[in-house]
């Protein structure tokens, strides 16, 4: 059984990621757990005075809702206990949220998070200066899901031949294998529209897990990718684009970023 965490800040609830867990349970069950975040991470309003020691640049209080968070908490509660979905509640509200949810990912298997309503209190544009650190730092793959999407039937792998893409088509088979019968398209993105990076062995791994998988070419042009995923709402995204020594680069090619933004079909990150 694998644990999965769905994060949820503030008076933020994603009845989306519920969704995706029940269809996930649905396949092979798994654990829930529900993580319960301050609304805002207090380290952006930490400054240093002239003495080098950190101080606040004004009050910190934590001022949650708690009223809000409970029924946050208990609508939690009531979809897993409707849906018989096994979970547990954590309520992390310390002052450091980020620091708190990515110390949670090392002891989960995959985290579930709106990749609309994450912290949209702090910035609506997505992916947020939130979401970007936990896409880049968080210890387990993260899927991210648009609060309107379709239940997936197939799926969809972006393979630009590095070891990231590799990584991640592997993580979510081994993750969810139950999962991996629906049918793959795996699109290649490489600048080199006529080579596909190792193919050989990228068919003789993909199609031991992925069935039928088949393999497609298009431009290395991101406007493209998307428009294809615009139209095929039906899919879910498999990507390795979130590297550790690849964000300011990817920010400048604004691949990912740009499906982020376009909110149609769930995404499945995992970087090495």
């Amino acid at each position: 059984m694998l644990k999965i965490i769905i994060a949820l800040d503030g008076e933020h609830f994603s009845e989306a990621t519920l969704r995706m867990a029940k269809w996930l349970n649905n396949k092979d069950k798994i654990l829930v757990t529900g993580i319960f975040l301050n609304p805002i991470d207090y380290r952006e309003v930490i400054g240093f005075n002239d003495m080098g020691v950190t101080s606040p640049v004004f009050p910190v209080t934590v001022s949650v809702d708690e009223k809000i968070t409970q029924l946050t908490m208990k609508k939690f509660e009531m979809y897993c206990i409707q849906n018989q979905l096994a979970y547990t509640i954590h309520k992390d509200t310390g002052l450091f949220a980020i620091d708190e949810l990515l110390m949670e990912t090392r002891f989960a298997d995959c985290l579930l998070v709106s990749s609309e309503l994450f912290y949209e209190n702090i910035d609506k544009e997505q992916p947020n200066e939130y979401l970007r650190k936990v896409l880049h730092q968080s210890e387990c793959p993260v899927m991210l899901v648009p609060e309107d999407y379709e239940e997936p039937k197939n799926i969809v792998i972006s393979y630009d031949g590095k070891g990231s893409s590799v990584f991640a088509l592997k993580q979510f088979a081994y993750l969810f294998p139950k999962c991996t019968n629906m049918g793959t398209k795996l699109f290649n993105v490489t600048e080199d529209k006529d080579k596909i990076m190792h193919q050989g062995l990228l068919q003789e791994l993909a199609e031991r897990h992925y069935k039928p998988f088949n393999v497609e070419q298009i431009p290395q042009k991101a406007d493209i990718f998307q428009q294809w995923l615009n139209e095929n709402h039906h899919y879910i995204l498999i990507t390795g684009a979130y590297s550790r020594g690849e964000l300011s680069l990817l920010f400048k090619k604004s691949f990912i970023t740009n499906i982020i933004k376009a909110q149609k079909v769930p995404i499945f990150v995992a970087h090495l």
